[in-house]
């Protein structure tokens, strides 16, 4: 989330279609190691997590909320039936009936212990119970999603905490214990349903009122990795005075890591009185909600109590040790030189994050003119077995003006379709053919082998009226084709990242000066883009070949890092591709080519972080929108 793109997201969130705001959310919860102390509270916590997580979404009331159950248990093992039947019964006989939630599907695995004999000694592992939940709910308005981001550009603002367990702060099966390689004594657990059902009001309507800046849940970790985990996401430091929750310097471990349920939330300075006062009015009082402190513009992280600092540490060291066992692992799975540069770039404290710079007008509908003339073009949202991009291509281009036909390649095999009363042709992302034989290359033999099939390719790229797209692996075929496509004879093929992994997240990227008829009028432009590829690394034929595709104008899209800077390195260009090249055209700019996914990222709500000044559009809706003006 944010612009320094950090995973630590409450819940996932979708909508409901291209058009219109709202949408589904779903978030998990799981509270296993606590069965090992008590297996009923493992249970009731499992979907208190659930429930705290799916807060940050905008969700009309708490009776929308339908949970799916995994349950898993050694069933027949000793004392296990026992502790699976007082959990269910905890589960769906008490605590949802009375929070007016429902469980109507789930799932179990009642083998959960496996024998074996070593040197002739019977061995075995028998794991706890376990219950995973999955909560879904309709989402009112899916821009109202909360994040944990810390923002330090909305004035002096206060972080508060609401302890749902009012004070407890019951460290069983906690991290920090298992740390020390304790399971200590008595679990969290959720006491009183009354207090969730009305903390998740509260924070309903505090989101609908416009108070609530950032928001994550207390969960793993405690307190201390959540306002952690706010920082990194807001790239800030943090002030946390535990004065209002203790005056014993020996309760702050306690304090910092119970993992009871709760949940942080920065306000503005001046909202915060009326945010205490609604948590009051709730019954969540003094016992429940205090400010703990707030955000600050530097790296220093410290907590004082009574005046005192106890901690300070800087956040960039602090983020390094949170990513650190991501990090070795990604070093001994993947390229590790990759792995290096996205560890070090946690040390950058002047890194801006993710940015818009635009040379046009985001809200300007350029096709609207053409739209209201009532002619609709077509363009073939072309497909193949294992494309998958087909339906956001659609609605991307049927929102510039076109009308978007689905057309399978089966469909030019068996003659039943050609391109003649099309305009546009557009290739879409996926894997076809499993990429087993190459990214994109499949599809692209399934035409150049195929005369029919060729012949169609062939004779609707010599057009001068028409114009082709190929996104990921529909630039993967299209690269392929180009013996097909005039004035691409320096265009690459695209293999394995550099990463040696499949890489999905966002990238930011330069539109550059070219004859592409997608990008007119966008050359200098900068913003974000997602991509989602195992194979997107450009090769050209030699060093000839990449000078000349660069020089010759055909270079339409690179990837540039979070200062504006070409790059080659890692994550910003996410598979290291020369020079940051991830897009071309043909050199009269009809057939342009990229390896991001802008059909994803057309819509603002579409982008995980974008400006707040962005309303329907995003930056990249310009792009099919200069196709539609280029066909009249």
């Amino acid at each position: 989330v944010g612009p320094w793109q950090v995973p630590v997201a409450d819940c996932a969130v979708t909508a409901t279609s291209f058009d219109v705001y709202t949408g589904e959310a779903m978030a998990m919860g799981e509270r296993t190691p606590l069965a090992l102390l008590d297996a009923p509270a493992s249970g009731r916590m499992a979907i208190g997590e659930t429930l705290t997580n799916l807060a940050a979404s905008r969700i009309d009331k708490l009776s929308d909320i339908k949970l799916s159950a995994n349950w898993m248990s050694a069933a027949g093992h000793p004392g296990e039936d026992a502790r699976l039947y007082d959990t269910v019964k905890a589960v769906g006989m008490e605590l949802c009936p009375e929070l007016g939630i429902t469980i109507p599907v789930g799932k179990d695995s009642m083998s959960m212990k496996t024998k074996w004999s070593e040197e002739g000694v019977e061995k075995s592992v028998t794991s706890p119970l376990s219950l995973i939940i999955t909560g879904f709910a309709p989402v009112t308005d899916i821009r109202k999603t909360l994040t944990p981001q810390l923002r330090m550009d909305k004035g002096e603002t206060d972080l508060i905490l609401v302890d749902l367990g009012r004070g407890k702060n019951r460290m069983g099966a906690s991290i920090l214990a298992q740390t020390y390689g304790k399971i200590a004594a008595q679990a969290p657990d959720v006491d009183d349903a009354e207090d969730l059902k009305a903390f998740f009001a509260v924070i309903q309507g505090l989101n609908e009122d416009g108070h609530l800046l950032a928001y994550h849940d207390r969960s793993d970790g405690g307190l201390i990795t959540t306002v952690l985990e706010m920082a990194f996401a807001g790239h800030c430091g943090l002030d946390l005075q535990l004065d209002p929750l203790t005056d014993d310097k020996a309760e702050v471990p306690a304090i910092l890591f119970n993992e009871e349920l709760g949940a942080v939330i920065q306000v503005r300075q001046d909202a915060t009185p009326d945010v205490l006062a609604q948590f009051s009015a709730a019954g969540l009082g003094e016992e429940c909600v205090a400010v703990i402190g707030k955000p600050v513009n530097n790296a220093e992280v410290s907590v004082s109590l009574n005046g005192e600092v106890l901690f300070d540490d800087d956040r960039r060291m602090l983020q390094r040790q949170w990513a650190e066992t991501s990090y070795q692992i990604q070093r001994l799975r993947d390229n590790a030189d990759c792995a290096d540069q996205e560890f070090d770039l946690l040390l950058e404290e002047d890194n801006p994050g993710l940015s818009v710079k635009l040379g046009y007008d985001v809200d300007d509908d350029i096709a609207a003119p053409y739209i209201k003339k009532g002619v609709r073009p077509q363009v073939a949202i072309l497909r193949e077995q294992g494309v998958n991009g087909q339906v956001e291509m659609a609605a991307a281009f049927d929102r510039a003006g076109f009308a978007a036909i689905d057309v399978h390649m089966s469909d030019i095999l068996a003659g039943r379709v050609d391109f003649e009363a099309f305009k546009g042709l557009v290739a879409c992302g996926g894997f076809s053919y499993g990429d087993v034989l190459g990214a994109g290359e499949g599809w692209a033999k399934s035409a150049l082998f195929n005369s029919r099939a060729r012949d169609a390719f062939q004779a609707f790229f010599e057009r001068t009226d028409s114009f082709a797209l190929g996104v990921c692996n529909g630039c993967q075929m299209m690269s392929n084709l180009h013996e097909l496509i005039p004035g691409t004879e320096y265009w690459p093929h695209f293999v394995r990242n550099r990463s040696e992994q499949f890489e999905a997240r966002v990238a930011m990227v330069e539109v550059q000066k070219s004859n592409s008829i997608f990008l007119d009028g966008m050359a200098g432009s900068r913003m974000p883009i997602a991509i989602a590829h195992g194979e997107g690394h450009a090769e050209f034929a030699s060093e000839e070949a990449l000078l000349e595709a660069d020089v010759s104008g055909c270079v339409a899209l690179r990837y540039v890092d979070n200062h504006g800077r070409v790059t080659e390195a890692y994550p910003a260009n996410p598979n290291g591709s020369p020079r940051g090249i991830t897009g071309l055209t043909s050199r009269d700019g009809r057939v342009t080519i990229m390896m991001p996914h802008p059909e994803r990222v057309f819509r603002a709500v579409q982008n995980s972080w974008r400006p707040d000044d962005w309303q329907e559009d995003a930056a990249l809706m310009r792009m099919f929108r200069n196709a539609r003006a280029w066909v009249n």
